[in-house]
């Protein structure tokens, strides 16, 4: 298993070695101790299934109080993947990373807590997976627009299919300061 920091500090890229054979594929998906050499040692509680089709963009998804750490991966299909960090006082506030996850790269994306998270499919179809470290609370959860132009997030879906809670998201600048995490060195 590979661990890469990314341009975020504490979003981290996961390439985990893959063992093929004429059966298939054989992957560790996630190993605690070998995170753990990378200062993370998250708790998961929730886990959670999406299947979409190509062009469906889901996010940028958050929640505060009760914030939620991320652990993604694409089972099938292929995804383009982004975390914006949305702490109050952060260096890197208003800043987003993109990778791309598929079930052929195999590839897992940490996104730790106050940070938003959204993807868009880029494949026909796509199974996308994510384990959470708090579940999912209706009280709190929140969102910002995907196409906030402050974050000129470079989205590689120009029309994208959305729901009407995407739709309707604030943009950044407009959400409530109580209504974001802080930045907690």
């Amino acid at each position: 298993m590979k661990v890469i920091e990314t341009g975020l500090t504490g979003c981290l890229l996961i390439e985990p070695q893959v063992f093929g054979d004429a059966r298939g594929q054989f992957f560790e998906s996630f190993n605690n101790d070998k995170l753990a050499a990378h200062g993370l040692e998250p708790r998961f509680v929730q886990g959670n299934v999406s299947m979409s089709t190509r062009g469906v963009l889901r996010g940028l998804h958050y929640q505060w109080p009760k914030p939620q750490g991320k652990y993604v991966s694409v089972l099938d299909g292929e995804v383009w993947d982004v975390a914006v960090d949305i702490r109050r006082g952060s260096p890197t506030f208003g800043k987003w990373e993109a990778v791309l996850l598929s079930g052929e790269n195999r590839r897992h994306f940490w996104i730790p807590e106050g940070f938003a998270h959204g993807f868009a499919v880029l494949s026909e179809k796509a199974t996308f997976t994510y384990l959470c470290t708090e579940t999912y609370d209706r009280e709190a959860d929140a969102g910002i627009r995907w196409n906030d132009p402050a974050l000129a997030i470079d989205w590689p879906v120009a029309e994208p299919v959305l729901s009407d809670k995407d739709t309707r998201a604030p943009l950044l600048a407009d959400v409530a300061q109580d209504r974001l995490p802080v930045y907690a060195p």
